[in-house]
Parts: structure tokens; C-alpha cells; sequence
């Protein structure tokens, strides 16, 4: 009996030191590069002097913080920026479709326009806004406008009130644009405008 209990512990000793050899021998007998590298740089850090060490680890806290500043706080930074140029942006967007709601609710409730109303609505818009840079022409349920040299403004202030006063769209649109040396464009062709049936 006390032979055989000596047998297990012998044996089991001689297990758990072959177990231990095997683990020890494996992992010392092919070092790592990256062991290699960490025991290199530790040993030239202890050579170092300790000035020499806070230098370096003064540097080794710039580059980290320049790096932590390029990867995250820069570009946060940057979005926190254009945050407010493009909430503004989107202000001015809201107002606008505001405003586009309004007169097509407008537009919704007015009585609708006879045909001689219209036309008389459309020519003096014309002739107001655009003067002797455009002729209009009407025909049938349709007036052709044809323009000259007329200023960009004065004709995106003609259409808002050729639909507006004179619920007239167009329905085709010829135009050519012109550059003018101040800067300021001017637009020339032909646009037929929708009227209401006689």
C-alpha cells in the first residue's frame, strides 16, 4: 500500500516536471523579435542618462498628443466648424421653402384668372420689370416672350410675377446666357408662357 502511493506521487512529479520542462523549454528556446526588441530598447533606456531619458520622454509625449490631435480632436474640431455654417445654411433653406409654401397657398385660395386678366396681368409685369429688353407676343392660349439682353434679375423678378399676378408658367424656355465685363449677366431668347383658356 505505501509502495504504491509512492509510485503515484513519483510518477506524478515526474509529470509535472516534464510538464514544466516542455514549458519552460518552449517558450525560451525561440525568442520572440518582439521580446528581442523590448529587452534592446530597455537596456538602452537604462543606459541612458536620467536627463536624457525625461528629454525623451517629453518628445515621446509631443508626437503622441500631435498624433492624438491628427486623429481625433482635429477633425472634431473641424466638424464643430462647419457645424454652424451649414446649420445657417440649412436656416436660409427652411426659410425659403417657407416662404414657396405661403405662396402656394396663396395661390391655391385666389379665384383663377380669365384669359383677358391674365394677358393684361403678364404685359404689365413685361413691361414694368423688363421693359424694352423683352416683346411679348400672345397668341391663342399662349404669349411668346422674347428677350434681349435682359438683366438676370429683372427676369427672375418678371417670372415670380407672371406667376403670381398673371398665374402664367412657362412652358417652353429658349435662353442663352450672356457674361457682361461688370460681372452681371443678362439673358437673350424666347420663352412661351402658359395663359388660361379664352
Amino acid at each position: 500500500m505505501g509502495s504504491d502511493w509512492r509510485a503515484t506521487a513519483w510518477y506524478s512529479n515526474r509529470k509535472r516536471a516534464n510538464h514544466e520542462l516542455f514549458i519552460v523549454s518552449s517558450s525560451s528556446s525561440v525568442p520572440s523579435e518582439t521580446q528581442t526588441l523590448f529587452a534592446t530598447l530597455h537596456t538602452h533606456w537604462r543606459a541612458l542618462a536620467p536627463r536624457e531619458r525625461h528629454m525623451l520622454g517629453l518628445a515621446a509625449t509631443l508626437v503622441l498628443g500631435a498624433l492624438l490631435w491628427v486623429a481625433l480632436l482635429g477633425p472634431a474640431l473641424r466638424t464643430l466648424r462647419s457645424a454652424q455654417t451649414q446649420a445657417s445654411a440649412l436656416d436660409l433653406q427652411i426659410q425659403q421653402m417657407t416662404m414657396l409654401q405661403i405662396q402656394a397657398q396663396g395661390l391655391q385660395k385666389q379665384a383663377p384668372l380669365g384669359y383677358e386678366e391674365a394677358l393684361r396681368a403678364l404685359t404689365q409685369a413685361t413691361e414694368q420689370t423688363l421693359g424694352k429688353s423683352a416683346q411679348l407676343k400672345p397668341s391663342a392660349e399662349r404669349a411668346t416672350v422674347t428677350l434681349q439682353a435682359a438683366p438676370a434679375d429683372a427676369v427672375a423678378s418678371w417670372l415670380a410675377q407672371a406667376r403670381l399676378n398673371a398665374r402664367s408658367t412657362p412652358m417652353e424656355v429658349h435662353l442663352t446666357r450672356q457674361g457682361m465685363p461688370t460681372g452681371a449677366s443678362t439673358w437673350s431668347g424666347v420663352l412661351v408662357m402658359a395663359l388660361p383658356q379664352r
